[in-house]
């Protein structure tokens, strides 16, 4: 039986996929420390024969007698509420955990899955963003310290492929929502759900034309997995998410609508270095792969909404 490990696997990426490559027949040993996981997220795996927890910070050294196939590194703070709330420690489990994955994945001769993001690309000047585009990114602003640590992570995890001969793939994340996101995450489906079903103000920051692409969950972990299990993807990087584009005051009131929800749109200030556009180019992945996104948006859409309705109901 093939063994992967998975780090942030209390997270919500991380806790889909150890569901994923269990379903698959793989066995799985998962790593968190919860600073942002949620141990709820992976509560139904406890217990089973082909999953094995360990709580654990993955900025220290990482020892693991089991033999590992793949290592799938997706420990991270991931909302700007997060990384912005551990700003240090981000940057630590992207230089420092990146480090002690990869290190393991070389003592294991383990292929190695790198969880970075669309942010690499900053505020772009490309549009729609290819994996060969290297970015527009302020190297000191306050986001920072989430986009500059996956740069170097990538350009790490490139340094040991290159070294070592380390089988690893990059996949850059674009927007993905689901079951299992935090609603105070501070992300936009999250808040603008969260906020609808409570019909409380709908927070809008800028005048709303910025654009994001939406990519629900079930999709990314097909894609991940794909990326993951196939041969001869060494030193490749792939852009995974959903190519349509949504205005974000377009996407409110989508949101709005299907909710039925009074709630009202308000406007704020706009986040420093706040991207205006974020859609992927996934001419790579199709072609190489043959993946793309399934799940329409109003079908992803009303799923998360009847997870988040369940949730709110239990917290009441």
């Amino acid at each position: 039986m093939k063994k992967v490990l998975i780090t942030g696997a209390a997270g919500f990426i991380g806790s889909h996929l150890c569901d994923r490559f269990i379903r698959e027949g793989f066995y799985v040993i998962g790593l968190d420390s919860f600073l942002t996981g949620n141990p709820g997220n992976i509560a139904h795996l406890i217990g089973n024969e082909r999953f094995k927890f360990i709580k654990y910070d993955v900025t220290n050294f990482i020892y693991v007698p089991d033999d590992i196939d793949t290592i799938l590194h997706f420990a991270c703070p991931a909302s700007p509420v997060d990384y912005l709330n551990h700003p240090i420690h981000t940057m630590k489990v992207d230089s420092l955990g990146t480090i002690n994955t990869l290190g393991l994945a070389k003592a294991k001769k383990a292929r190695y899955v790198f969880a970075s993001t669309s942010e690499v690309y900053g505020d772009p000047k490309v549009h729609p963003q290819p994996e060969t585009y290297w970015g527009n990114v302020n190297p000191i602003g306050i986001r920072s310290v989430y986009d500059e640590a996956k740069r170097f992570s990538e350009a790490l995890t490139m340094a040991y492929y290159r070294k070592h001969k380390i089988d690893i793939r990059i996949v850059r994340i674009f927007n993905t929502y689901g079951p299992r996101m935090r609603m105070n995450d501070g992300r936009v489906v999250p808040n603008f759900i969260t906020q609808a079903l409570k019909n409380e103000p709908i927070t809008v920051y800028g005048n709303g034309t910025q654009t994001r692409s939406f990519c629900y969950i079930d999709d990314l972990v097909e894609g991940i997995f794909k990326i993951a299990i196939t041969k001869d993807l060494n030193g490749e990087v792939f852009n995974l998410g959903n190519p349509d584009e949504y205005k974000i005051l377009d996407f409110a009131q989508i949101i709005k609508g299907l909710i039925n929800s009074k709630s009202s749109i308000i406007f704020k200030s706009l986040p420093q270095d706040d991207p205006k556009q974020r859609k992927p180019n996934i001419t790579k992945i199709k072609t190489t792969l043959q993946w793309e996104p399934k799940i329409s948006l109003n079908e992803g859409l009303k799923k998360t909404i009847n997870w988040f309705e369940k949730k709110l109901s239990c917290d009441q």
